[in-house]
């Protein structure tokens, strides 16, 4: 079923800011899907408000044919925890904790530390971590926390990843290989990844591709119809 947006908007402040503007898109199952344009697009607020994080000043989104903009809070943060995983620029891991732990972390709340331990192992040895799942994150080089962070995000096995400029603190050979997890994420596991992205390349590597400005969709490779008459002819 997917990620539906149905003429969302968000403003901000007061006096307000409007920073989206009528955002209607639908993201299938599976899809690797970048958003990208200049800073203050827009594109990590649609981003938060798809994920959840944040809510919408007005519009409708449903997330597995459920409406997320009126779920009880709850309900939408079981379905969050379940459902979803997030990777942020900054990888937030505990420093008081192993890695290991770290990953174990979402697993922890629904007491399945134990039944998701092999699996932590699993995503440590995918991402060239299994032999340093005992140290600390101090430990551990920028490129190596952002890869624990994405191994926290798929513990509980999301259908859905969301990762905000993950990308934005690595050198280019951590930058690439992140990518190239996010990436097996979509092809190998089928799951369903929205990226933001400032990085034109990496923006590149989703086979869908859509740009914001001024708060708006001005291009979407794989829906142009969806746009305004007057954007496309700019």
């Amino acid at each position: 079923m997917g990620i539906i947006a149905s003429h969302v908007g968000k403003e901000f402040g007061e006096p307000s800011v409007r920073v989206l503007t009528d955002i209607s898109l639908e993201i299938k199952d599976g899809e690797f899907v970048s958003l990208a344009g200049r800073s203050g697009a827009g594109k990590s607020t649609l981003l938060y408000i798809l994920s959840s994080l944040d809510n919408a000043t007005e519009g409708q989104i449903e997330i597995s044919g459920k409406d997320i903009t009126k779920m009880p809070d709850e309900e939408l943060y079981r379905f969050r925890n379940q459902q979803m995983g997030f990777v942020f620029q900054f990888h937030y891991l505990i420093a008081e904790l192993t890695a290991i732990q770290n990953v174990l972390m979402p697993a922890r709340k629904y007491n399945e530390e134990i039944k998701r331990q092999a699996r932590a192992e699993m995503l440590l040895d995918q991402f060239g971590l299994l032999n340093k799942k005992d140290r600390y994150p101090r430990q551990l080089s920028g490129g190596e926390q952002q890869r624990l962070a994405i191994a926290r995000s798929l513990i509980m096995e999301p259908k859905y990843l969301f990762a905000d400029e993950p990308t934005g603190a690595l050198d280019t050979v951590n930058a690439e290989t992140v990518m190239n997890i996010l990436r097996d994420c979509s092809v190998k596991d089928g799951m369903t990844v929205l990226m933001v992205t400032h990085d034109p390349d990496f923006a590149a590597m989703a086979p869908r591709q859509i740009r914001l400005a001024d708060g708006e969709i001005v291009f979407d490779n794989q829906n142009p119809a969806a746009l305004k008459p007057e954007v496309k002819k700019t």
